[in-house]
């Protein structure tokens, strides 16, 4: 994961405010006024950008209501039109492949043009739509069980902080299975990102861990490692876990480990993380899964503007594939999924050409992919380590894998659907790719 510091605030949010400093919108109002907020922008506010434009999230500015909204008319203008709202990063070619593909049509974008050009005016109370209603302090709902942190954990000031561990009693007495998880960190400022791992009973992670006890992360290598299965994470942009008709299974007796990522910024401050649970109240009809294919071995060479680097994994038992997450850091410029089946035949199923590590988005297949046995998921990835990446923590460095931000990841998530008779440590066989520029 990646060291950028991040308080709720990201590129196209620091654009809005830009934006809006400016003053004003771009136009005097229309002799005649059609378009009005409580008519026409208002639901397109909530279908598209309450869920993080409201208190508490992860977006810097609230757009719930005309008062809200009015004064960043000219920024909503300008995100719009150059796409920068809502955020979303498939390649159009995927258009309607995925879920919860978050992109205006081209009549809502016209829709929001117009209200700004005609004075950004709010109309008739009549006019508005019902609020749209959120559970308090939980985007999934009202949990069935909440994971606390044992004890907040104090964050300094200044310095670098290495990934903290800490282990929480899980207190399953049966088994449960898993449909919605969720992590609300306690200070979103200092929290950058957030890992959950089950860990079953018998597993040697953490097997001396104290709970509540912050282990460092050099404290975590060797016999057990990261053993535990993934459940749900928390990074920039990145929103709850949902699994549809399927669902998680946590064993009886499992307890939860917490990979956090906390970035210093000036201002010492306390976290309290929680995680929350809803539970299937019947037996999934498949279990649900989040897997990755992972190649740490590289180094990207110093000003190179495209160096690729691939990853693949072969799955050993027949599964849905139904949902992505990219997974790279500063560097990062392009990630493509491809299916290679065992008869030869090859499919992409999701290009992002232009990634951003400010939105780290999972992207929801509309229509799984049935993976067959001896199927391999390939992942082709792209790092963009010249100066003309503005992001670019030095492109004087050759870059090798590491936690931090100014470091970079390849990884590539994925989610399937199977069985739930299957264990999830045997689906996948690992097998590193390659790395290279382009030019060779």
């Amino acid at each position: 994961m990646k060291r950028l510091v991040i308080t709720g605030l990201s590129a196209a949010g620091i654009l809005l405010i830009g934006v809006a400093a400016l003053g004003g919108t771009a136009a005097s109002p229309a002799p005649s006024v059609s378009v009005t907020f409580n008519k026409d922008v208002l639901p397109i506010l909530q279908k598209n950008c309450q869920t993080c434009h409201r208190p508490g999230e992860v977006a810097p500015m609230s757009l719930l209501t005309y008062n809200d909204a009015r004064p960043w008319a000219a920024a909503i203008k300008t995100a719009v039109l150059t796409k920068q709202m809502p955020p979303w990063y498939a390649d159009a070619e995927f258009d309607g492949h995925f879920l919860n593909q978050r992109k205006l049509t081209p009549q809502e974008i016209s829709t929001l043009k117009a209200w700004v050009d005609s004075g950004a005016v709010e109309g008739e109370a009549k006019d508005k739509p019902a609020p749209s209603e959120f559970v308090e302090g939980w985007s999934i709902g009202k949990p069935d069980k909440i994971l606390p942190m044992p004890m907040p954990y104090q964050v300094p000031a200044e310095g670098v902080i290495n990934y903290k561990y800490v282990l929480i009693p899980g207190n399953f007495t049966q088994d449960e299975w898993v449909k919605a998880a969720e992590i609300r960190p306690g200070n979103r400022a200092l929290v950058h990102h957030v890992v959950v791992f089950v860990r079953p009973p018998g597993s040697k992670m953490m097997k001396d861990a104290k709970p509540g006890i912050m282990y460092d992360a050099s404290e975590m290598g060797g016999e057990g490692g990261l053993e535990g299965q993934y459940l749900v994470s928390f990074a920039p942009g990145e929103q709850p876990e949902t699994m549809g008709d399927a669902a998680q299974r946590i064993p009886s007796g499992s307890d939860i480990v917490l990979q956090i990522h906390y970035t210093t910024n000036g201002t010492a401050g306390e976290d309290a993380t929680r995680i929350g649970l809803i539970f299937a109240k019947e037996p999934p009809r498949q279990q649900y899964v989040t897997l990755a294919a992972v190649n740490p071995m590289f180094a990207i060479p110093p000003g190179n503007p495209s160096y690729e680097v691939k990853a693949q994994v072969t799955v050993r038992e027949p599964v849905q594939l139904v949902s992505l997450k990219p997974h790279m850091h500063l560097r990062g410029k392009d990630f493509e999924y491809r299916v290679l089946f065992p008869n030869g035949q090859s499919q992409t199923i999701l290009k992002v050409s232009r990634y951003d590590f400010n939105w780290q988005l999972r992207y929801k297949l509309a229509k799984p992919v049935d993976l067959p046995k001896g199927a391999q998921i390939q992942c082709i990835a792209h790092y963009d380590n010249s100066p003309n990446n503005p992001a670019n923590p030095d492109p004087s460095k050759t870059i090798h894998w590491g936690d931090q931000s100014w470091e970079e990841m390849m990884i590539g998530f994925f989610s399937v659907e199977v069985s739930t008779t299957e264990d999830p440590r045997k689906l996948v066989q690992m097998g590193f790719g390659s790395s290279k520029p382009l030019a060779e």
